[in-house]
């Protein structure tokens, strides 16, 4: 298991980054898991959770091994792996399985009305009581040090946007924005309640559902924010920039991960406050210009380059600024080559 000495050492760094004097870029290299991820789909009641607890406990005792082993800025934590479709299905969607791929959620309303209708769902609904469940079997399992993950954390317009068939929702942002706001309201809610009864069961929490770094509890909560590639600005504005502007307020910050093509919400994103830090997809496929990352949020959040290779990753620190900080949280490796690609970067950013 890791030594507490190193961890304490890499909270202290990893908070420093997030909210405190800049040290130098941070790097992160998870072990590969054990097994597909899409197989964690415990959420499905048919299945007994034993398992499931067995597979997680498993790959962070691996990530311990494997922090241990490079000396990264890992703070190892539990993944409590899902789909996105956990908060929709609370509101009563049907769950879509897919062999050889995550959950999804099937869109339950088409209309305003039937939006309305919905009722809001209590932090412990099916299958959030499935999420609490396993979570409570972790702790059970690896004690009352190691930090738990939270599931996957979608916004409160994206959880809308899994409930509402979309080609009707997106009418429905000109046609009735006041019921699109309703819904998204009941999303923000259950989101809030949800994550303060997690953080109150299962103390220590990670709060960073992805990608893969963990902060304190009070530099603020994380969120998948990728409706936003499909809005307009004033759109984005309207439906998902307040929820976005009371979640870091409720929680002290906000992380947000986008991986749509929302270059153009970048000025939108900065008038949230406290945003620690952005994750853009600018990596194989890219959604986002590594260059306009670095000049949109450099001095204004920690930029995360996540499952990015090494040449990219080089091309991506030449972009630095003096106030740019970039965390690399580096594709999975084998741990002979992911040393040699660790050491390398350490390397090219040294620490102070």
């Amino acid at each position: 298991m890791s030594h507490p000495a190193r961890i304490a050492r890499n909270k202290q760094y990893l908070a420093d980054l997030f909210g405190g004097p800049f040290r130098g870029h941070g790097i992160i290299a998870a072990p590969e898991p054990a097994g597909p991820q899409w197989q964690q789909d415990f959420t499905c009641s048919e299945h007994p959770l034993g398992e499931w607890v067995s597979w997680a406990v498993r790959n962070y005792e691996r990530w311990c091994e494997r922090s241990e082993a490079l000396d990264d800025d890992a703070v190892p934590y539990v993944k409590v792996t899902t789909g996105t479709q956990v908060f929709a299905a609370a509101f009563g969607c049907p769950v879509r399985r897919i062999e050889g791929s995550n959950p999804v959620a099937v869109p339950l309303v088409r209309t305003a009305a039937e939006a309305d209708r919905l009722p809001e769902p209590r932090w412990d609904a099916p299958p959030l009581d499935r999420v609490l469940e396993f979570a409570g079997l972790v702790r059970q399992q690896v004690g009352g040090d190691a930090p738990i993950c939270v599931p996957d954390i979608q916004s409160p317009f994206d959880i809308a946007a899994l409930i509402w068939h979309k080609e009707d929702l997106f009418l429905a942002l000109y046609e009735e924005p006041q019921a699109v706001q309703r819904l998204v309201g009941k999303c923000h809610r259950l989101l809030e309640t949800f994550l303060r009864e997690y953080m109150r069961r299962f103390a220590p929490v990670n709060l960073i559902h992805y990608p893969t770094y963990w902060v304190p509890n009070h530099l603020g909560c994380s969120l998948s924010e990728d409706e936003a590639g499909n809005l307009s600005t004033p759109m984005f504005e309207a439906f998902c920039l307040p929820s976005l502007v009371a979640l870091s307020e409720s929680f002290g910050g906000i992380f947000v991960h986008c991986c749509a093509a929302a270059d153009h919400q970048y000025p939108s994103f900065l008038k949230v406050p406290h945003l620690r830090g952005m994750q853009r997809n600018m990596a194989g496929l890219r959604t986002a210009d590594p260059a306009r990352v670095v000049e949109a949020f450099s001095g204004r959040s920690v930029v995360v380059a996540t499952g990015v290779e090494e040449a990219q990753n080089m091309e991506i620190l030449r972009l630095a600024r003096p106030d740019t900080r970039f965390l690399f949280d580096l594709p999975p490796k084998p741990l002979a080559e992911a040393r040699g690609i660790y050491e390398r970067l350490r390397a090219a950013c040294p620490r102070s």
